[in-house]
């Protein structure tokens, strides 16, 4: 059997699937108790289903980026594979780089060269090996998360909501760095930094911002569109810089 026959085995459908049916519970489980635990706090049948809504909506931007990448990790590492990781983790760039990493080790150029049943077990191992810290590290620290909360924010709510603010606007701002800079160039004999040519990555990424930015001022007269704004921003970006 070739690699890609092995990848796209059944013993692979069923070891995958094993993985994604213990996040399905996980989530299922995660539901009850966060319902419960509304209504222990007070809160209405009508505020927790319009949380569930908008929380719905809201993935619906990030999960059909999450397939895009998916489709890329289908045809490289097969379709089983591709589907475990991305509903454990959802990190499309991190699949692809752990893969691309993994396949070179062994000398093959991921989504280039032929796939070498080397190069599937390089990439897989890879893959699952380099996203375990976190999952270890979660799994020990969660339970002890509410007092370092407490310390940073000092017993002061708004402090550590701004803190909180401050790290996601940190994490974004560096995942789109890296695509910005593509654009420039830094010349050490003149000492400044020069234009390289037009980037899909880094137009894209500008223009989210704009389209996101034009949305939340219209969301502002049309509530309703309140809950579509991210995904309205990332698809429209995506297609825009997909066309151009």
């Amino acid at each position: 059997m070739s690699a890609l026959e092995i990848a796209n085995s059944l013993p692979m459908w069923i070891a995958c699937g094993l993985a994604v049916a213990v996040v399905i519970i996980q989530a299922l489980l995660f539901a009850i108790k966060a319902y419960g635990a509304g209504k222990k706090v007070g809160l209405t049948e009508k505020q927790m289903k319009k949380a569930m809504k908008s929380s719905a909506i809201t993935s619906i931007g990030p999960s059909i980026v999450i397939l895009s990448g998916m489709l890329s990790l289908l045809i490289t590492v097969g379709a089983p594979v591709a589907w475990m990781r991305l509903s454990m983790i959802g990190s499309v760039m991190f699949e692809s780089l752990a893969a691309g990493i993994g396949t070179n080790v062994v000398g093959v150029q991921l989504g280039v060269d032929e796939l070498t049943h080397q190069a599937l077990a390089m990439a897989v191992w890879t893959m699952v090996l380099c996203s375990i810290g976190w999952v270890i590290f979660a799994t020990f620290s969660a339970n002890r998360m509410d007092k370092i909360q407490n310390k940073l924010g000092g017993g002061d709510a708004q402090k550590l909501i701004s803190i909180s603010v401050a790290a996601v606007i940190g994490v974004f701002a560096a995942m789109c760095a890296q695509h910005l800079v593509k654009i420039l160039q830094f010349n050490p004999e003149t000492k400044a930094f020069a234009g390289v040519g037009f980037s899909k990555h880094a137009f894209a990424c500008v223009l989210g911002g704009v389209i996101m930015g034009i949305m939340m001022q219209v969301s502002k007269k049309i509530p309703a569109l309140k809950e579509w704004n991210l995904t309205i921003s990332i698809l429209a970006a995506m297609i825009i810089a997909a066309v151009i």
